[in-house]
């Protein structure tokens, strides 16, 4: 009986020993507590120049004092002050002298007896730099109409074509015609200009900028400014210093009435027989395409740009034909019948220049423009080749020559 009461007591001194307390705990932490101040949520990165700036809503844990933002695995840290803990305000930390460089960040909350929330981390915050700015190019204009000119000859429209989705602005600078420099800025969402009292033969220089993200705290722009195509006036040449020149071998006049003349007399319409040029068609070998007629501008023009012809209102219009020119004729008279092999060679070799080949795909009536080729020569003589008319006949009719040159 003594054996088994010194059993339960035993046993009942053992289970009290192994009962713990609530409190026991506090003995591995010197008698104090873990506290976590309230973490962060999202955090917005913001990229700009060798720098970026995070943000995010503070915390409404009124204990916490500051923010520190660690990075490069902790070598670096900023420490950033709790001025509200309203959730719908906004805490912005930026951080300067950074590498162009794709960086890792860790956020922690601290309140004033230094304890800190649990680690926010905040991965792939880019930064841009050098290597960013280099591949940054202007907007491009558009190629094929850059600019255009209005009937007010100081009104210039310049146009651009569709630019990167990241371009914010182009300015524009040019001078006006009391010489003054004027700026003007070309949004993303805009492709032309007006440049208003344009002083011609000025430069127009122009350049982009750009943002790598939306909402980027920096805006980058290219290395230099880019200076737009030559703006130019297409200027009608005079066509009352018009003469008629009958080099060998050019073709003749059907009748009087039909002179070569009327192709410069200012009547620019559609005409009828006989108040048209309208060449003989003599037969034989002489008289078979290509086949030329000669005229002279009575003076001599830089940058000849633009023919205009208009046909007979029926027939034996040109449909395909070479316009040639040149500034002075003296030993460059052709020695050849234009319908001779040899013809462009020979007449390449005295000095002309082949300014466009004008083809026609409908019946040859309507008013039609050819462009001629970039940078010409000066012009002052005109050698129309045709090549063939709509008819397949061999004489040339038409109603109206017109050229244009460049004015800048």
């Amino acid at each position: 009986m003594k054996n088994n009461v010194k059993y339960i007591l035993l046993c009942g001194a053992v289970l009290v020993s192994c009962e713990k307390k609530p409190t026991d705990f506090r003995k591995f932490l010197d008698g104090q507590e873990i506290t976590y101040p309230g973490a962060l949520n999202d955090v917005t990165v913001l990229p700009g120049n060798y720098r970026l700036q995070l943000e995010w809503a503070p915390n409404p844990d009124p204990s916490i004092t500051h923010y520190t933002v660690y990075w490069n695995n902790y070598a670096d840290s900023l420490v950033v002050a709790a001025q509200s803990h309203t959730p719908t305000d906004t805490v912005k930390c930026t951080i300067d002298k950074l590498q162009e460089y794709n960086y890792t960040f860790f956020i922690n909350a601290y309140d004033d007896a230094g304890n800190k929330s649990v680690t926010k981390e905040v991965d792939n915050a880019r930064v841009y730099g050098d290597i960013y700015h280099a591949n940054l190019f202007n907007r491009p204009v558009n190629a094929d109409t850059p600019f255009i000119v209005s009937d007010d000859p100081s009104s210039v429209q310049i146009k651009f074509s569709t630019p990167d989705t990241s371009n914010v602005n182009t300015v524009v600078t040019y001078t006006n015609l009391t010489g003054t420099v004027v700026t003007k800025n070309v949004p993303p969402d805009s492709s032309s200009l007006q440049l208003v009292d344009y002083q011609f033969g000025t430069p127009v220089r122009y350049q982009s900028s750009y943002i790598p993200q939306k909402r980027a705290i920096d805006t980058f722009f290219t290395a230099k400014a880019d200076t737009f195509p030559t703006i130019y006036q297409l200027v009608e040449c005079d066509k009352a210093k018009f003469a008629e020149v009958n080099f060998p071998f050019d073709v003749g006049i059907y009748e009087s009435d039909t002179y070569k003349g009327r192709l410069w007399d200012g009547n620019a319409t559609v005409r009828s027989y006989p108040n048209i040029f309208h060449s003989d068609d003599p037969g034989g070998s002489a008289g078979t395409m290509p086949r030329s007629l000669s005229f002279d501008m009575g003076a001599v023009y830089d940058n000849i740009a633009v023919m205009e012809e208009i046909g007979r209102d029926c027939c034996n219009n040109p449909g395909d034909f070479e316009i040639w020119g040149i500034a002075d004729t003296t030993g460059a008279t052709p020695s050849l019948p234009s319908n001779d092999p040899n013809w462009k060679s020979m007449i390449t070799a005295k000095g002309w220049t082949l300014l466009t080949e004008a083809v026609r795909t409908d019946d040859g009536v309507a008013p039609k423009k050819f462009t001629f080729a970039a940078h010409p020569p000066q012009v002052r003589y005109v050698i129309i080749r045709v090549l063939k008319d709509v008819n397949g006949a061999n004489a040339i009719n038409m109603s109206q020559l017109t050229l244009w040159y460049k004015k800048q």
